[in-house]
């Protein structure tokens, strides 16, 4: 789960991380008295979306004065706001954050993450702050210092300070680094973050750490254990698919393709999207059913799939361990009944129960076609929709 940055830099400033003043504004109204409540002679006005780069998508300005707060927030509020995160559709702004200017001597990069190649928590840091860190790690790895954390005692002080160090800060302002790099390690911990990232990290001329843009992501199994992030969570900003997938608990990912995917198991489905585009197709999402799923779930799942007016065939790949082949079909055939199928379906069927899962499904009186395996299906469909 995503949120704003507006919402992150609360999260963070529980936690000891040093932020500037903010306030969010839904209109130039309420933007002009955040500026006025903020104080000073410079503002910053950010759009809030659940994106990157929106500075160089217009989304970030610099005002010098009420009118200049006032004239961006009314141009931002309602705009479509396109960066290299949105895709080319972009998001329609909704809200802005109205934050006090600061005077900014130099940028860094900081984040926490997991690495999955030591399965433990890691902090990321560059000298090369403001810039996309893919940008960084493409055209000077070695700007990049990366601190492996024991989760046994956490991120070291010693750690913080050699991080600080490493990438370039002044020995009169390590300590503070230290405090502020402490932080937010503790914030991405405590919360289950996925990552937790603050691009820029400015140091002022006036020698204070700042956080200035801040993201964080969560991990959504830990959900249950924060009620607080969840009320967080902005359905304007995620695809209503994906919503309504939710609450069923189905995971699902809308993709670009035309080729609609039912699966049980995460890795099953990648393997499902990947063969679909080896044979010259592309997937319309990712969808796992999941081992344990019902007769409900499984027909919510096809409806979602069949709800999207890009889908021109389906494939079901289902190996019945947990999951039984028999429910996935009861499942297909009632949502295909009551949304009427009207595109071609190719249904593989391997594991508990597979006999009677095909059976269920040749007596339905679909039109479907049946496949031996997971090429035959591949193949079967791609052909299906081309020709």
């Amino acid at each position: 789960m995503n949120i704003h940055e507006y919402q992150a830099k609360e999260v963070l400033r529980k936690f000891g991380v040093a932020t500037l003043k903010g306030k969010l504004a839904h209109s130039p109204e309420e933007a002009v008295a955040a500026a006025k409540e903020i104080g000073g002679s410079v503002w910053v006005v950010k759009a809030q979306i659940h994106a990157g780069g929106r500075g160089k998508g217009g989304g970030v300005k610099v005002a010098k004065s009420l009118d200049e707060v006032a004239d961006y927030t009314k141009k931002m509020i309602g705009m479509t706001l396109v960066t290299h995160q949105t895709g080319p559709e972009g998001k329609v702004v909704q809200k802005v954050f109205i934050e006090q200017g600061c005077n900014i001597a130099k940028e860094y990069y900081v984040a926490c993450l997991i690495d999955r190649a030591t399965g433990r928590a890691a902090m990321m840091a560059s000298s090369e702050g403001g810039m996309d860190i893919e940008e960084v790690a493409e055209h000077n790895p070695n700007a990049i210092i990366k601190v492996d954390i024991d989760p046994t005692v956490g991120l070291m002080p010693f750690q913080a300070r050699e991080l600080a160090f490493k990438i370039g800060m002044a020995p009169e302002i390590v300590n503070k680094a230290t405090k502020f790099f402490t932080g937010l390690y503790n914030a991405f911990i405590a919360t289950d973050c996925s990552i937790a990232e603050i691009n820029p990290l400015v140091v002022t001329k006036e020698n204070d750490v700042l956080c200035l843009d801040a993201k964080m992501n969560f991990d959504s199994n830990s959900l249950f254990r924060h009620p607080d992030i969840v009320e967080m969570r902005d359905l304007n900003e995620e695809e209503p698919s994906e919503i309504e997938a939710s609450k069923f608990d189905l995971a699902f990912i809308k993709l670009d393709g035309n080729i609609g995917c039912l699966v049980n198991g995460a890795g099953l489905a990648m393997a499902t999207l990947d063969i679909i585009k080896l044979h010259g197709a592309e997937p319309a999402n990712f969808l796992d059913v999941g081992g344990g799923a019902n007769k409900e779930k499984v027909t919510e799942a096809f409806k979602i799939i069949l709800k999207d007016k890009n889908v021109k065939g389906i494939l079901v790949n289902i190996f019945g361990g947990i999951m039984k082949c028999d429910i996935i079909a009861e499942g297909v055939i009632a949502a295909s009944k009551e949304l009427g199928l009207k595109v071609p379906l190719v249904v593989r069927l391997e594991g508990t129960n597979v006999e009677l899962g095909k059976k269920m499904l040749k007596e339905s009186g679909l039109n479907i076609t049946p496949a031996d395996n997971l090429t035959d299906a591949a193949k079967k469909i791609v052909a299906a929709i081309k020709g």
